[in-house]
């Protein structure tokens, strides 16, 4: 039954029809059946441990459906757990971002901690390596640590305090913890082999002094546990059984293992596993470099809708739907590659397209006006909220009258071929409304077209004509009287690279942002929207998906993001030629 459920929960639609495929496999389930399977684990229990040094982002998204979606599948729990050992860099801004981010993804952890809540355990394990002649206090500074470990071809050479005897060695980590020594004075590392072809295996660094206030600890410390000590401690004291991590961590898992085996901490230990990290094309995962582009006024906030960050996506008008769906088409997978960011848009897409009501938006307004339309009159039509299925979502009243908005780039002087739109003698439809024709335009003294004049047929109410003539064109519109102007942002990809990561000799990552990722354009809105409140999604026809901005959105002036635009067939047509 079980395996059942999970078989289940792999399948999804896909645009091809309503017909079921499976998605990318994900090599760590096996894994973890096999493993109940044999008795070596009893249960399922794993962790997210993000360190809150910044805002997570679509990456950590990926790690969360993971963790938290294994442990689901497997009636099992998940920790989630603040890795806060580097005070310096860390804040209870970022811890509060993270707790909302996982929450607002749909899960929910069966324990919250922090690596602090362990640091008098943690110290005690050291003590104990140290007792065991596993661990010594070098004074050598980080430079000469990075000098006497060696190379990959050649091997380090042992400090000159490995031999230190225990008792020394105990004593002085006893006083690092009284700050009785500078910052960098002495480091606690463990014993191991300075031959070792892992270069991780080469006495690494566990504990250093560090004289920073820790923003749950305040003061009462003033040596911290690096990452590798504190994680796999931390890992074993929850009594994780499947600790997963990004492939960075790979060379970690022997440290891992060896660290949890020379302390002989309780059975069955975590077993780390390493999947492929999201890479996710024209965007930046660093978190250190997207605290640059904040820092930098290169954005406006870690939630920027062009941000990369999981509040940046919220605030854009992403759902955590259509986040979970990606991360499950993406797939787990030991080798790392670069996923097409139209994957995610695809998501966005497929998620919103079913729930999401129809309206109609101008946002580069054209004037159009019809000449044999009765002066001063104006009508309405009646427009379903949701066209491919009437009744699902109701519908509303449209205003029409002699002058319309149009967009700009539905009308064109001198169209090429193929190009249905609005055109001098082209007839168009107006959605819901009437045909209508071009006759003549007016121009500005620049020579740009300001209004497009017309005719409508007035037997073509609804858009059907009564003598059944072909119409292959359609645009939308908005009523000049009735419509409300609206502030709208246009988003577009923040670099103009695929790979921005990617080092360059010479070059600037900065370099390569994209100057035209946000267009504020005022566009003119058919009246319905005008009482939006904030958080409502809408698709503006033919344009896009639109949110109505949480934070900057008014009563009865919304301010509306694009999430994602729709697919143009036209762009397509012009781009081939």
């Amino acid at each position: 039954m079980r395996a059942a459920k999970r078989a289940m929960n792999r399948m999804v639609s896909t645009p091809a029809g309503d017909k079921l495929v499976e998605l990318p496999s994900n090599f760590i389930r096996p894994i973890i059946e096999e493993d109940l399977k044999t008795g070596k684990y009893q249960r399922v229990a794993t962790r997210f441990p993000p360190e809150p040094n910044g805002y997570l982002h679509i990456g950590h998204a990926k790690s969360i459906c993971l963790n938290f979606g294994l442990a689901q599948e497997f009636g099992g729990t998940c920790n989630l757990r603040m890795d806060d050992t580097n005070p310096s860099k860390e804040d209870v801004e970022y811890v509060e971002a993270i707790k909302q981010d996982v929450e607002w993804l749909g899960f929910h952890w069966n324990g919250f901690f922090h690596a602090a809540d362990y640091f008098e355990q943690i110290y005690e394990y050291a003590v104990e390596l140290i007792r065991r002649g596993k661990a010594y206090v070098c004074s050598l500074n980080d430079d000469q640590i990075r000098e006497y470990r060696g190379t990959v071809t050649q091997p380090g050479r042992p400090s000159p305090d490995r031999d230190r005897p225990i008792e020394e060695s105990i004593d002085l980590f006893r006083r690092m913890r009284a700050g009785k020594f500078a910052d960098g004075a002495y480091t606690l590392r463990a014993k191991i082999d300075m031959a070792s072809p892992n270069m991780k295996m080469r006495d690494w660094p566990l504990y250093r002094i560090r004289r920073a206030s820790h923003h749950r600890t305040g003061d009462a410390w003033c040596i911290y546990p690096l990452y590798d000590f504190a994680h796999c401690l931390s890992d074993s004291i929850e009594r994780i059984t499947h600790s997963i991590c990004t492939l960075e961590f790979e060379n970690n898992r022997e440290l891992y293992d060896w660290i949890l085996e020379a302390l002989d901490v309780p059975r069955p230990r975590p077993r780390q596993i390493e999947f492929a990290r999201l890479n996710l094309s024209y965007t930046m995962m660093s978190k250190r470099k997207l605290l640059e582009l904040v820092n930098g006024g290169h954005v406006q906030g870690w939630d920027d809708p062009r941000m990369p960050t999981i509040s940046g996506f919220r605030r854009r008008g992403y759902t955590p739907e259509a986040i979970r769906a990606f991360a499950e088409r993406v797939g787990v997978a030991r080798r790392e590659s670069m996923v097409d960011l139209q994957l995610l848009e695809f998501s966005i897409r497929d998620d919103l397209n079913a729930k999401v009501g129809r309206a109609m938006g101008v946002l580069r307004p054209l004037k159009l006006v019809i000449d044999n339309y009765p002066e001063g009159q104006s009508e309405e039509f009646e427009a379903p909220n949701f066209p491919d299925d009437p009744p699902k979502m109701g519908s509303r009243k449209v205003p029409f009258s002699k002058v319309l908005y149009i967009e700009q780039e539905d009308f064109m002087e001198n169209p090429p071929k193929k190009f249905f739109r609005l055109a001098p003698g082209n007839e168009v439809r107006l959605r819901w409304a009437y045909l209508v024709r071009c006759t003549s335009v007016v121009k500005d003294a620049a020579g740009q077209v300001t209004e497009v004049h017309c005719t409508y047929d007035p037997e073509s109410r609804g858009g059907t004509p009564a003598d059944g003539r072909k119409v292959k064109g359609t645009i939308h519109w908005v009523s000049a009287a009735h419509s409300t102007e609206a502030e709208v942002r246009l988003y577009e990809t923040l670099f103009t690279v695929p790979d921005p990561a990617a080092e360059v000799e010479g070059v600037d990552w900065r370099s390569n942002l994209n100057p035209t990722s946000l267009e504020v354009v005022k566009a003119r809105l058919e009246p319905s929207l005008a009482s939006s409140a904030a958080g409502t999604r809408v698709q503006f026809e033919r344009q896009g998906f639109f949110y109505a901005d949480p934070i900057d959105s008014k009563p009865g002036a919304p301010v509306w993001n694009r999430i994602v635009s729709l697919k143009d067939g036209w762009a397509k047509i012009a781009k081939s030629g």
